[in-house]
C-alpha cells in the first residue's frame, strides 16, 4: 500500500490515531497529543472528554516502542493521573508491567517501567497488587543496575511498597537490606537520601534491624555522619540508627566497637539542629529499651550531651532533650547525674519558653527527675521552679497540665516546699484541671491535691478555692485510675472536721457508700476515705452507723439528728436549727465552748490569706449576747494583742462600758465583723456581733457601736444605730451561723473532771462519771416505774422554751437511754476515759468500757480486757459484761 501522509487539526483524528498498529503513526500520535496537553489544563480536559487517556495508557504499556515514544507516553501519562488509575483498575496492566523488569529487558524498558510502577504504588490498591503479583523480587535486583534512572526508580518504588508491614518483611526475606546499604556510596545524593528513607521504614522490623547489623549497616551509618558533605542527609542517617538502637544488642556493639562515642560526641557538636533532634530522639530511644541500656549510656556521660542540648537555640533540640532525659531518669544514678551537672536549672528555665512543646517535654523531664528523688526536688526548688509550675497549670497543653501536677506532687512530699507552693495558689489553680475532660489530667491533678491538702493550710486553701466541688465530682469517674486518685484526695482532705462537713454537704459520704457497695468500683482508697470522713463528722457517723468507737473522740459541736437511713444525707445542725419547731425527735447538741472561741476557731479555718488582713486590724473580743439569751464569759484576750496600741486602746473603752452601762443586751442575730484592706477589696469575716463591734473602711482601729462613754454625741449614736440596722439587714444570709452555748454541760465537764482525774482505776473512773450522768439527767428509775418518767414532756417544753428543735444536753434535765449514753459518751471523751457508744432500738442507747478483771495473785501479769456495759437508768454505774442476760435485757425493752 502506497504511504499515505495525514495531516489533521482536529484533536478527535489524532486520539483515532493511537488505535493503529503502525509504530509510525502512533509515535506521531504521542509526539501531537503531548504537544497538545502542554499548552494548558482545557486541552488535557478535551482530551479526557475525548477518550485519549485509554489507548494512550495502551501505548505507555507497549514498551516495545521506541524510548522517545514512550518518554513522551509516560510525560503525558502523568497529566492524567485520576485517569490512569481508573485505567488499572480496569486494564490490570501491572502484572505486564512487572514483567517487564526481567534482566533480559534493556535498560530503557526497565528505566520506564521502574518508573511507572513508582508512579502507581503511590496508590494503596496498585500497591498491594505490586506486592501480590511480586513486583519486589525485581525491584531489589535493579537496586544494582547501572543505569542510575534505574536504581532511582526502583528504590522510590520500593520507599512506597514499604509502608505496609508485609513488604518490610518481604525486603528483609529478599535480602534487599545488602543492596540499600550499597547505595549510601551512591554519586547521587537523591538516591542516597531515598535509600536511608527506606532503611528507616524497613528497620522498624526487628530482624531487619539485626540483618543490617550484620552487613556492617551500623558502621556504614557512622561513618555517613563523619563525612561533612553527606550533612544534608545526616537527619535520615540518624533516624536509622535510632531504629537500631531499640535493640540492646546494638548499644552494646557500639559500646564495644566505639561508635557510641562518636556518636555523642557529634550529638554534642554543632551541626544542623534537625540532626541533634534525631540525635537526641536516638539516644531516648535507646535509653527506654532496658535498665542496662541507661547504664551504658550513662557510663558515657550522656547526661552531659543532653545537657548541652538544651542550650541550643533550638525547640526541637530542646524538646527532644528534654524527653531523653525523662527516659533516662528511670534509673536512680541518671538523676543524680542530671543534678550534679547542674542539669536541673535549665530545665527549670525551659519551663518559660514561648514554645507550648518545649515547656510541656521541660515539665516531663522534672517530673521524672523528681520522682522518688527529694534532692531533684530541692533543687527545682532552688531553681525557683515552684512559681513557673504553679502557672503552668492554667496551659491549654494536657501533658503540660498533667505534667507540672505531677511535678509538685513529687516537691510536696517535703513540708518546707509544700508550703512554698502553697504560697504560690497551687491549690487554687488545680481547680481548674480538675474540671478537664483528659483522664491523664484528672488523674495527675487529684494526686496534687491528695500531696497538698495533707495539712489544715492545704485543706483550708481547697476549701477557700472552691476545690471540693470538682473533687467530689471525680469520685464517680468511670475511669479507674482517676477514681482512685479522686479518693486518695477524698482521704486526705477528710483529716479536719470543716472540710469532711464539706465534703458531706456536697455528697461525698453517699458517692463513697455506693461505690464501696459495688466489688467492682470499690478499692483501698474509697473504703478508707470513707471511714475517715466518718471519723471527721463524727455526728454524720453516729447518725449513719450508730456507732462510735473509743479513738472517736467527739469535740464541741457534736448534735445527734437520731437515725438516718443508709443513702440519705443527714442534715446540717445549722439547717435543723432553722426548721419550725414540731413533734419530732429533738436534735442534741454537745457545745460547751463560747461563741468567741468559737468563732476564733472558724476563724482560722479560713485561710492564711484572710488572718494576714485580721493582723493588721487589732482586735478585742466581748461580752457577745447568745442566741439564746445566756451570755457567756468575757472572752480572754491573746497576750500579743494585749501589746499592741489598739489593743489597749479598746480595752480601756471597754471597762468604761462594763461599769457604766447597766441596759442589759437583747439576744442577738449572727455575729458578723467587716473588715476593708484597702477600697477595691473588701474582706467578712463572721466573728462578731455588728451589735458590738465593727471596723470601719481604713481605719485600723476598732470603733464600739455599744457601749461607749456617756460624753457621746446623740447624733453619733443614731448613724452607729442606723449601720448597725443596715447591717442586719443586708448580710443575714451570708452571716456564720453559731451554735448556742451550753454552760450547764460547761459545769458538769468541770464537774466529771474533778471527779474522775483523782481516781485511778478506769472500773472506779467509769462508775464515778455513770452516777454524775445518772444524777444530771433526773436520777435512777426503776424498771417497772420507767414509764413513770415523763422525760417527752420535759424535751417538749425545752423545745417551746428555746424556740428550736436543737437543744444543748446540759439543759436535759430528764434523760432517756440514749441521752445518758450520750452524755457519758462526751463527757468521757473529755475526761480521757475510753468509752464506745452504741445506738440500739426504741430509744436504747448504752455505752461499753474494756475493762481488766485482775483476780488476787495476777499483780504483774497481762491479761486481756472485757466489755462491759454501763448501767446509766437503773443502778447508776453497775457494770454488766458485754452479752450477759442482764446486759441484753438492758439493751432491749
Amino acid at each position: 500500500f502506497d504511504p499515505l501522509p495525514i495531516e489533521s487539526k482536529n484533536a478527535a483524528t489524532v486520539v483515532l490515531m493511537l488505535n493503529s498498529p503502525e509504530e509510525e503513526v502512533l509515535a506521531k500520535a504521542c509526539e501531537a497529543i503531548h504537544r497538545y496537553a502542554e499548552k494548558g489544563d482545557d486541552n488535557k480536559g478535551t482530551l479526557v472528554g475525548l477518550g485519549a487517556v485509554e489507548p494512550f495508557f495502551r501505548v505507555m504499556c507497549c514498551l516495545s516502542l521506541r524510548s522517545n515514544v514512550c518518554t513522551s507516553s509516560h510525560n503525558s501519562l502523568l497529566w492524567f493521573a485520576d485517569e490512569v488509575k481508573r485505567c488499572v483498575k480496569k486494564l490490570d496492566v501491572i502484572p505486564s508491567v512487572i514483567g517487564r523488569l526481567a534482566p533480559e529487558e534493556d535498560v530503557v524498558t526497565h528505566e520506564y517501567a521502574t518508573l511507572f510502577l513508582a508512579y502507581l504504588s503511590i496508590e494503596y490498591t496498585s500497591k498491594v497488587q505490586i506486592f501480590d503479583h511480586d513486583g519486589l523480587d525485581p525491584l531489589i535486583q535493579l537496586l544494582s543496575s547501572p543505569d542510575p534512572d534505574v536504581k532511582k526508580n526502583s528504590v522510590e518504588c520500593i520507599y512506597n511498597l514499604v509502608q505496609d508491614f508485609p513488604s518490610r518483611a518481604a525486603v528483609r526475606e529478599l535480602k534487599g537490606v545488602p543492596p540499600l546499604l550499597e547505595l549510601l556510596q551512591s554519586e547521587f545524593p537523591l538516591i542516597q537520601q531515598i535509600a536511608l528513607k527506606t532503611l528507616a521504614m524497613v528497620t522498624n522490623d526487628a530482624d531487619s534491624r539485626v540483618a543490617l547489623r550484620e552487613n556492617q549497616g551500623l558502621d556504614r551509618l557512622l561513618e555517613f555522619l563523619g563525612t561533612k558533605e553527606f550533612t544534608d542527609l545526616h537527619v535520615e542517617a540518624l533516624r536509622v540508627i535510632s531504629n537500631c538502637l531499640e535493640d540492646d544488642e546494638a548499644v552494646q556493639f557500639l559500646q564495644e566497637t566505639g561508635g557510641l562515642d562518636r556518636l555523642l560526641l557529634f550529638t554534642a557538636n554543632p551541626s544542623l539542629p534537625e540532626a541533634q533532634m534525631n540525635a537526641a530522639r536516638a539516644i531516648s530511644r535507646a535509653a527506654a529499651k532496658s535498665s542496662e541500656t541507661r547504664k551504658i549510656l550513662h557510663e558515657h556521660d550522656v547526661e552531659k550531651v543532653l545537657i548541652s542540648l538544651l542550650a541550643v537555640e533550638h525547640d526541637g533540640v530542646r524538646g527532644a532533650a528534654c524527653h531523653a532525659i525523662a527516659v533516662m531518669c528511670d534509673n536512680l544514678a541518671n538523676k543524680d547525674a542530671f543534678r550534679n551537672h547542674e542539669g536541673v536549672r535549665p530545665v527549670v528555665q525551659l519551663l518559660s519558653s514561648d514554645n507550648a512543646e518545649v515547656k510541656e517535654a521541660a515539665a516531663l523531664a522534672l517530673s521524672s527527675l523528681t520522682n522518688s528523688n527529694q534532692l531533684n526536688a530541692y533543687a527545682v526548688f532552688e531553681a525557683e521552679g515552684a512559681e513557673a509550675l504553679v502557672q503552668q497549670l492554667a496551659e491549654t497543653r494536657e501533658g503540660a497540665v498533667a505534667f507540672s501536677a505531677a511535678v509538685l506532687t513529687n516537691m510536696a512530699a517535703q513540708e518546707m516546699l509544700r508550703s512554698s507552693i502553697l504560697s504560690h495558689g497551687a491549690v487554687q489553680s488545680l481547680t481548674q484541671p480538675l474540671l478537664s475532660s483528659s483522664s491523664l489530667v484528672l488523674s495527675k491533678a487529684t494526686l496534687a491535691l491528695a500531696a497538698l491538702c495533707c495539712d489544715s493550710e492545704g485543706r483550708t486553701e481547697i476549701r477557700n478555692s472552691g476545690g471540693l466541688v470538682p473533687l467530689v465530682k471525680l469520685l464517680n469517674s468511670h475511669h479507674t485510675e482517676v477514681r482512685r486518685n479522686a479518693c486518695w484526695a477524698a482521704l486526705v482532705c477528710a483529716g479536719d472536721e470543716p472540710t469532711a462537713i464539706e465534703m458531706c454537704k456536697l455528697g461525698a459520704l453517699e458517692i463513697l457508700q455506693d461505690i464501696n457497695s459495688s466489688s467492682n468500683l470499690r478499692n483501698k482508697f474509697s473504703e478508707a476515705a470513707l471511714h475517715k470522713l466518718l471519723d471527721s463528722n463524727l455526728s454524720v457517723k453516729y447518725s449513719l452507723t450508730g456507732y462510735l468507737s473509743p479513738s472517736n473522740i467527739t469535740t464541741d459541736g457534736f448534735y445527734d439528728p437520731g437515725q438516718t437511713k443508709t443513702g440519705h444525707r443527714v442534715p446540717a445542725l445549722e439547717h435543723l436549727s432553722k426548721q419550725d419547731v414540731h413533734q419530732h425527735r429533738a436534735v442534741i447538741l454537745v457545745n460547751g465552748k463560747p461563741h468567741e472561741q468559737f468563732l476564733y476557731n472558724a476563724q482560722r479555718n479560713m485561710g492564711s490569706c484572710v488572718r494576714k488582713i485580721i493582723l493588721k486590724f487589732p482586735m478585742v473580743m466581748c461580752n457577745i449576747p447568745s442566741p439564746f439569751g445566756e451570755t457567756p464569759e468575757p472572752a480572754h484576750v491573746d497576750e500579743k494583742q494585749q501589746d499592741s496600741p489598739g489593743a489597749a486602746r479598746s480595752s480601756s473603752v471597754l471597762s468604761k462600758s462594763s461599769t457604766k452601762d447597766k441596759t442589759p443586751r437583747k439576744p442577738c442575730s449572727p455575729l458578723t465583723l467587716f473588715l476593708v484592706e484597702n477600697q477595691s477589696q473588701v474582706q467578712r469575716l463572721s466573728v462578731l456581733s455588728p451589735h458590738m463591734f465593727h471596723v470601719m473602711p481604713n481605719n485600723p482601729e476598732p470603733v464600739i457601736s455599744k457601749g461607749k462613754s456617756k460624753g457621746r454625741k446623740e447624733d453619733e449614736k443614731l448613724k452607729d444605730e442606723e449601720e448597725t440596722k443596715h447591717q442586719q439587714e443586708t448580710a443575714p444570709e451570708n452571716m456564720l451561723w453559731v451554735p448556742p452555748h451550753d454552760s450547764a454541760f460547761q459545769t458538769l465537764v468541770i464537774e466529771a473532771s474533778n471527779l474522775v482525774q483523782p481516781l485511778h482505776e478506769p472500773r472506779e473512773q467509769a462508775i464515778a462519771l455513770a452516777k454524775l450522768v445518772s444524777d444530771a439527767m433526773g436520777g435512777s428509775v426503776e424498771r417497772e416505774r420507767l414509764h413513770e418518767f415523763i422525760w417527752e414532756l420535759h424535751l417538749s417544753e425545752l423545745k417551746f422554751e428555746l424556740k428550736s428543735n436543737v437543744i444543748p444536753i446540759g439543759k436535759i434535765q430528764k434523760g432517756i437511754y440514749y441521752h445518758r449514753a450520750l452524755l457519758f459518751k462526751v463527757l468521757a471523751d473529755r475526761v480521757g476515759l475510753s468509752c464506745s457508744l452504741v445506738r440500739g432500738e426504741y430509744n436504747r442507747a448504752w455505752n461499753q468500757v474494756l475493762l481488766v478483771d485482775r483476780p488476787p495473785g495476777t499483780a504483774g501479769r497481762h491479761l486481756q480486757p472485757e466489755t462491759y456495759i454501763v448501767d446509766l437508768m437503773h443502778r447508776p454505774g453497775h457494770l454488766m459484761k458485754d452479752n450477759s442476760p442482764e446486759a441484753i435485757q438492758y439493751q432491749l425493752i
